[in-house]
């Protein structure tokens, strides 16, 4: 941080608005702030350099305050932002060594006593505080306190019931996005939603996102975008910032307008150890812009993929299914009753054969039996046969009308009679 006020690290004085070609001899330029003139002027680095040489003689001196801010991750370094505790005024601080190891004990929102040194950091003439002592005065307090009031108030009531929790569409077409006009974070989502699924319509809605305009504004940009139909998701986005910054986003009315969206909600606010009450109440925090924008939209190479890999798939599936559906037609088509079709009727055929057989078989023996039946039947007919006794010689003899003469006073002399001999009738008359 110290440098030595005779190093010749500023800029010339300008001759007839040219610009200088070496840097002027620090004995050649004025010495009080009262003596230097637009043709005359001191280098940046000059009245750097004063006010770093002024501020060293300040002396030591305890300050009071909020952690907003801190970093102790790099190993013997601590960075802090302390605010005041009822002014919007905040200083950076940070300590290396015993600072750094004893920083390292506190969390955003401590309220902390400091010992240091005011110090300008020439580089960007940046007004910081040395510390070489920190002590905790107690936890939270100030907005940090409120801030931890209302959310279990609101976590009493269910704001951030995990019920409540709306999925995200699996592919947007429109985004409704919240955030400040010319603001990095709108550069961020967009870029990185386009590069990853570029069929994605935005409808930007501007906001303040900090000072006493932001709850009413980011309120009003909610109701906006979830009373359009078009609009499939929301995302709240803003840059990273002092605790004090976001303060906005813990306001009890965008909480519950967050909480009260139809429409799938995304908080997007400051860094990923950046945490707001409205990251409670939202359907998905994400920790950064850039990460809301992964989250919101599919990768379109990946999805295309996907696809790609659920084509082959489909492909080697079908042919397989078709490969083996082919196997088995051709096992049908290499079977003996495809190849040589007579081979199916034969059982059949043999079957009607021999039921032919066993038939003209019946058929016969029962022709031979009813033949021998009959020819019995026949014997005993023509051995009772009135023929048979005709052939042997004797006579049967009739009336006119018929009748068989059995008695002789049946006719008397003169009646006609017909006689029936072996070979055919006689008519005679009685005498």
């Amino acid at each position: 941080m110290n440098q030595d006020p005779g190093y010749q690290v500023g800029m010339p004085a300008f001759a007839g608005g040219n610009a200088p070609a070496a840097p002027k001899p620090i004995d050649q330029l004025p010495r009080l702030a009262s003596q230097t003139t637009a043709e005359n002027p001191w280098p940046v680095s000059v009245l750097s350099q004063k006010f770093h040489v002024a501020v060293e003689k300040w002396p030591a001196a305890w300050i009071c305050g909020q952690i907003t801010e801190i970093n102790t991750r790099r190993a013997g370094s601590a960075y802090l932002t302390v605010r005041d505790d009822f002014e919007d005024v905040a200083i950076s601080v940070s300590g290396w060594r015993d600072f750094a190891r004893k920083a390292a004990a506190f969390r955003q929102g401590d309220r902390v006593v400091v010992h240091g040194k005011a110090d300008i950091w020439i580089k960007q003439t940046r007004l910081s505080f040395i510390g070489d002592d920190i002590r905790k005065l107690g936890s939270g307090g100030g907005l940090k306190e409120q801030i931890d009031e209302l959310r279990r108030k609101l976590k009493g009531e269910g704001l951030f019931d995990a019920d409540r929790k709306i999925p995200l569409p699996e592919f947007p077409s429109c985004i409704g996005l919240i955030c400040a006009p010319q603001a990095r974070a709108e550069g961020d989502v967009i870029t990185n939603v386009n590069l990853r699924w570029p069929s994605v319509r935005f409808k930007v809605v501007h906001a303040h996102v900090q000072g006493p305009q932001c709850p009413p504004d980011i309120v009003a940009a909610i109701r906006m975008l979830d009373a359009d139909p078009d609009v499939d998701v929301i995302i709240v986005a803003r840059g990273g910032g002092a605790f004090e910054d976001l303060i906005g986003f813990s306001d009890e009315s965008v909480v519950r307008a967050a909480a009260a969206c139809a429409t799938p909600i995304v908080s997007a606010i400051g860094h990923e150890d950046d945490w707001t009450l409205i990251d409670l109440a939202v359907d998905l925090r994400a920790s950064t812009p850039t990460d809301a924008a992964k989250k919101v939209v599919p990768d379109v190479n990946e999805q295309w993929q996907l696809v790609t890999g659920a084509i082959e798939r489909m492909r080697m599936r079908i042919e397989s299914r078709v490969s083996n559906e082919m196997r088995l037609v051709d096992g049908y088509a290499n079977r003996p009753s495809l190849t040589r079709p007579l081979t199916m009727l034969e059982p059949h055929q043999r079957f009607i054969d021999d039921a032919r057989r066993r038939m003209d078989i019946g058929l016969r023996r029962i022709t031979d039996d009813a033949s021998l039946t009959i020819e019995k039947l026949h014997a005993s007919l023509t051995a009772l046969s009135p023929q048979s006794t005709l052939d042997r010689g004797y006579a049967v003899v009739q009336t006119a009308d018929g009748h068989v003469i059995d008695d002789p006073v049946a006719v008397s002399a003169g009646d006609p009679i017909t006689v029936t001999l072996k070979h055919g009738p006689l008519n005679a008359t009685v005498s």
